[in-house]
């Protein structure tokens, strides 16, 4: 359902267009604070996909630090102002890694996410070719790639880089926090979650942080949990599949809250880690009450997309849509709209379409579904609609949709109050 507002405040604006609901979006902040009971959360910016909502998200007390994509995005948010930005993802890219290490700044407010020596080599390499820069022995003292140090005339230059060449990188270990069932007898066989890292007991994540012990310039600051398949896999519904859902998810639990305990604590045996951080919008209960973390990583609940509508334990206000208009009537009981075929990654299925929000009664061709240039929609809801009014939709998932425009409406009490960029807007596509 959308309210009688948001649909006035838009009437006879040009779309297709993306649109915020910024009531909502401030409610659902204050919701996951509740949820979090007093762990801080760290803001999952690839959920968001736009600075001013970022900005917006950070400005309440409940939330500190962000989980950033990537070190490009880590970069363009610290230019923003952003602190403590820990890269979810381990990282390949040579020239981004090297304008966060030579800026000192950048470099003592990101941490850099590892789960193999191979991510360490890279972050050495870059390393070691800043530090022949700086000798003058290297490439080139300053390129495109390489940020402007601080320091003044070529003497300076130089022992900005050497000094980079030297400094620390922090670093954070990925544990793999899926569910295998019977793990002992199947191995990973039967794997029920996110594939994100091989560090998944005590031993693995003790000779990985070893490893970064060992190693000069490097600082363990951080292990990462994510429990996809309790966070990110809705459990509502009557059906039998459900049901196993939920019963998978009390497993998965009870199994990750014993294994993640004995994890952090091996770990913690070596380095002395200023966070955990575990959870998602969809595990908030469950992580929080573990006591095992020390923060929790949230985002796609403040848009609340329509993949969010399955779940049983919580319900935010859906704040994310897009309108497209009604272009055509090719035939009674048939309106066609504009675009609309945002589908949303995973695995491919129904649940990955775009929700239809407004009008009701409408439902997509089982023939040509959401498309590249055009929708056709059927269904007793098309029979109020003309050429030019406005279909609404949620986007599946959350950031995945300011993929798709250059800004965002924002709507706050019953009116358009603001346009806001988008990644895409700024150049940044993730």
């Amino acid at each position: 359902m959308v309210s009688s507002g948001l649909r006035r405040a838009l009437k006879g604006t040009c779309a297709p267009t993306a649109v915020l609901d910024l009531d909502a979006f401030d409610e659902n902040l204050d919701a996951l604070a509740q949820r979090a009971r007093g762990l801080p959360i760290r803001l999952a910016t690839k959920s968001l996909r736009v600075p001013e909502a970022i900005d917006r998200a950070l400005a309440h007390p409940a939330y500190s630090g962000v989980l950033a994509f990537s070190v490009p995005e880590a970069l363009f948010l610290h230019v923003r102002g952003v602190r403590d930005i820990v890269i979810g993802y381990p990282s390949l890219d040579r020239p981004a890694l090297t304008r966060m290490v030579a800026e000192a700044g950048a470099r003592s407010n990101m941490t850099v996410m590892i789960d193999s020596v191979d991510h360490l080599d890279i972050i050495d390499d870059v390393r070691r070719s800043l530090a022949e820069a700086g000798r003058g022995s290297g490439p080139e003292r300053t390129g495109p790639d390489v940020a402007a140090p601080n320091g003044t005339g070529p003497e300076g230059e130089a022992r900005n880089l050497a000094e980079a060449g030297a400094a620390s990188v922090r670093v954070c270990i990925d544990v793999d926090s899926s569910y295998r069932p019977a793990e002992s007898w199947l191995g990973d066989r039967v794997h029920i979650g996110a594939r994100r890292s091989p560090i998944r007991d005590g031993r693995a994540a003790v000779a990985l942080a070893r490893q970064v012990a060992a190693r000069p310039g490097f600082d363990l600051v951080g292990m990462m949990f994510y429990e996809g398949q309790i966070a990110g896999t809705a459990d509502a519904g009557r059906t039998v599949k459900q049901a196993i859902v939920r019963a998978m998810q009390r497993a998965s639990i009870a199994e990750l809250a014993e294994r993640r305990a004995a994890v952090i604590a091996a770990v913690r045996e070596v380095a002395d880690l200023e966070f955990v951080n575990g959870g998602g919008t969809g595990s908030f209960e469950s992580s929080s009450g573990e006591g095992t973390l020390t923060e929790l990583a949230a985002g796609s609940g403040l848009y609340s997309p329509g993949l969010f509508d399955g779940y049983t334990h919580f319900r935010h206000r859906p704040a994310a849509y897009f309108v497209t208009p009604v272009v055509r009537r090719p035939g009674p009981g048939w309106v066609t709209v504009f675009k609309g075929g945002f589908i949303a990654s995973g695995v491919p299925g129904p649940d990955r379409l775009p929700t239809i929000a407004w009008p009701p009664g409408l439902e997509y061709s089982g023939l040509e579904g959401p498309g590249e240039v055009q929708t056709p929609l059927t269904g007793p809801g098309t029979d109020s609609l003309r050429i030019g009014d406005l279909v609404w939709f949620r986007h599946a998932k959350a950031g995945e949709l300011a993929e798709h425009f250059n800004d965002v409406q924002i709507v706050s009490q019953g009116r358009i109050s603001d346009a806001w960029t988008t990644y895409r807007g700024e150049g940044l596509v993730l």
